[in-house]
């Protein structure tokens, strides 16, 4: 069976430099880099070398770099850290509605420990409006999150307008850029952001490794508490071979910025399928403002899960979960405000580096099979 993976938006495999670069790390340089003794020295220069790479991509200081397990934890840091911070001046955070479970969980979390948080809705693209971020800010407003591109239509959100409305009001702002490092700009000073997350295995480093970038001055408390690791900003011993893949990804994915190749092959992708079905499929999420791997598509009338069913040894995902025996609709496609008919059919291509005409040509015949 033809095995074809389009699912680029849920993990990357780990690319062959950034295993390589892991290598050493794993057969040797076991040292803990908090030594200061020969076996110390190798393994805490790797990881300095690392958090320079990560920082060279964002365009960012390299102590303003905090490594973490993934881009889940590097969200619930930035949120809970603000908020344990800075309560005692205000317990206002602004979100938005399509934000990742890892936002979303920890502002409804910090909920029960007093925070009131406002989830600001977003248009039919799937993209929120600046102003709607402002109207919400009051004088209690800590923090203000929004992610910068969504991982399942693949919108990019203004994260620029935002940052100038949260820096005139004196406010922080945190982004989720798990989707977007390394496949679109992500400069820290062109976004405006005092926060950015960033998710290992989306972007070809391995799974269980993340960073957070902290701007200079920004005050958040320690997610993990113990010895002083991470500038006493999260302790733990370093992860020093993910770290090193982490920061070897970074490096390498200053070549793929925008990945035009990639682009132009899931343009003609959603081309080919609208010739091919019509009105029968539709777009979801931004027509230009979105990720330049990600189509994501409702087959009008159809139930997503059944039609993937039929895209045997294709990997993609769904817009709709089943729960218990019921087929409930995706939180982002109901925020969108798509029609039940539609949300239920969608299904989510991501592609990547690898993915070829070829793949995509087999896909669309498929489909025309099934359909």
């Amino acid at each position: 069976m033809k095995q074809i993976y389009l699912d680029f938006n849920a993990s990357t495999p780990i690319a062959p430099e950034v295993g390589e670069a892991m290598r050493p790390f794993l057969t040797g340089h076991f040292g803990n880099p908090s030594s200061g003794h020969w076996a110390g020295v190798p393994a805490k220069k790797a990881v300095e070398k690392a958090r320079c790479q990560v920082a060279a991509l964002l365009g960012c200081q390299a102590d303003e770099i905090v490594f973490t397990s993934g881009g889940t934890e590097a969200n619930n840091h930035a949120i809970k850290g603000v908020f344990c911070a800075q309560r005692q001046r205000g317990r206002h955070i602004i979100t938005t509605q399509v934000e990742h479970p890892a936002v979303i969980e920890p502002c409804r979390f910090l909920e029960r420990w007093g925070a009131e948080v406002t989830y600001v809705p977003v248009d039919s693209t799937g993209r929120v409006d600046p102003d709607e971020v402002g109207k919400a800010i009051t004088d209690q407003t800590i923090l203000v999150s929004v992610m910068h591109a969504n991982n399942e239509v693949g919108t990019i959100q203004p994260i620029a307008e935002i940052s100038r409305i949260t820096r005139e009001r004196g406010i922080l702002f945190h982004t989720d850029a798990a989707q977007s490092v390394g496949k679109v700009p992500t400069r820290v000073e062109d976004l405006g952001v005092d926060l950015l997350s960033v998710a290992g295995h989306k972007m070809y480093a391995p799974k269980g490794v993340g960073a957070l970038y902290i701007r200079r001055g920004t005050t958040v408390e320690p997610f993990m508490h113990g010895a002083g690791h991470e500038s006493r900003r999260r302790a733990g011993t370093e992860n020093v071979p993910h770290d090193v893949g982490l920061g070897a990804a970074c490096e390498h994915a200053q070549a793929w910025l925008g990945m035009p190749t990639v682009r132009n092959l899931r343009d003609l992708f959603w081309k080919t399928l609208r010739e091919s079905f019509g009105d029968r499929v539709s777009l979801n999420g931004h027509p230009t403002e979105r990720l330049p791997n990600t189509l994501n598509v409702s087959f009008v009338g159809r139930e997503g899960s059944k039609v993937l069913s039929g895209l045997k040894g294709v990997a993609a995902s769904t817009g709709s979960a089943c729960h218990s025996g019921t087929v409930e609709m995706s939180p982002v496609l109901q925020a969108m405000g798509l029609e039940p008919h539609v949300a239920m059919g969608a299904i989510r291509f991501s592609l990547g580096r690898g993915s070829t005409l070829e793949e995509i040509e087999y896909v669309v015949e498929e489909l025309r099979r099934i359909l």
